[in-house]
């Protein structure tokens, strides 16, 4: 099995199973010099770990990173960083009963069909387990892209819509995102998505969402034309998550609404500078950063392990019906938020490199 690195010049590869003994990743690119410890790491881990909140799966991670390498005396060498995580609460036991039968709506046949094996505790390699270390090579990536622009940016992500309910972006309160259980802006949708979650989460089904992530300092000249454009290596980025079905950028689909007059930012110079009156192009214009702010949306489907019983087949070929057990996210949209602010960063910093 290939492709389990991300990048060119900021590299990550991951590696590990769900319910094997650890996970863990190898980034690479990184250049010397830049302080690093496990706590700037973890406080973004923390964000994502499972078994911190009742609207989430209920799986009890601690998800403590160490660092085996690529760091001496807090400093980055600019040799490869390995990192590791320990698997502490893995329940096995829970995908026994159906070791034999291909979940639908998982990666259970599609991997069993290509790789002849089915490692049926929780998915193995194809559970989302393994953003963890997406989401930690993140928190150093950010740090690659100080480095390299010589300031801070802000990436922030947001749950903007669960099921059919829509945030109110006139009520974006960035300060709130991360108050809440949801990662959510506007506190008026917080009573209607709990009430829906734990519902979902009595009833044993799911809900999908949207999550939408923002990069505020990026400079103009990020990204490059045609093929390695700045926005469809982050559409790449996304729709690399585990579950997301479709990936916006600024606009997005609500442009074909728009008449040509509408759509296009328009430019002025302000204090010797151009500006743009608008962004729907989402900072993004030809492939390369506008300077503006980066803007993009992805949706995530709602998790296939649910607990009313659905038609699949088993190993043998045989037409059965399963119900799935164990601890899983009524939402998986949730967690992904964080994933999703690592992916941007992750690219990001990939572009910053070829760039700087």
């Amino acid at each position: 099995m290939s492709s389990n690195s991300f990048g060119k010049l900021f590299t990550f590869t991951t590696w590990g199973e769900s319910h094997g003994k650890a996970i863990g990743c190898v980034v690479d690119g990184t250049p010397s010099k830049i302080p690093l410890k496990e706590e700037d790491i973890q406080s973004f881990l923390d964000k994502r770990r499972p078994g911190h909140s009742k609207y989430t799966t209920q799986r009890k991670e601690m998800d403590v990173v160490e660092i085996l390498s690529g760091v001496f005396e807090g400093l980055t060498t600019g040799h490869p960083i390995s990192l590791i995580i320990k698997n502490e609460d893995q329940r096995s036991r829970d995908y026994s009963d159906t070791k034999n039968i291909f979940r639908p709506g998982h990666a259970d046949y599609t991997y069993w069909a290509k790789y002849g094996v089915h490692d049926y505790r929780g998915g193995g390699r194809s559970s989302a387990r393994e953003t963890a270390m997406r989401v930690a090579a993140g928190a150093i990536a950010r740090k690659v892209i100080k480095n390299k622009l010589k300031n801070n940016i802000e990436i922030t992500g947001a749950l903007v819509q669960v099921g059919n309910n829509k945030i109110n972006y006139k009520n974006w309160d960035q300060d709130y995102i991360y108050q809440n259980d949801f990662f959510c802006p506007d506190r008026d949708i917080i009573p209607t998505w709990e009430k829906m979650i734990l519902e979902a989460r009595k009833n044993g089904t799911s809900l999908g969402a949207i999550i939408e992530v923002r990069c505020n300092g990026i400079p103009v000249g990020i990204g490059e034309p045609i093929y390695d454009k700045l926005d469809s290596d982050l559409a790449r980025a996304m729709m690399t998550i585990n579950a997301v079905k479709g990936v916006e950028i600024g606009s997005g689909f609500d442009s074909v609404c728009f008449t040509g007059e509408d759509n296009i930012d328009e430019m002025r110079i302000k204090n010797g500078k151009p500006i743009f009156l608008s962004n729907n192009a989402g900072g993004i214009i030809g492939g390369i950063s506008s300077g503006q702010e980066i803007i993009v949306r992805f949706c995530v489907k709602p998790t296939s392990s649910i607990l009313a019983s659905r038609k699949t087949i088993n190993k043998d070929m045989s037409e059965v019906e399963i119900s799935t057990k164990g601890r899983h996210d009524p939402c998986v949209g949730i967690r992904a938020v964080p994933v999703g602010e690592a992916m941007m960063a992750n690219t990001l910093a990939d572009h910053c490199l070829r760039y700087f």
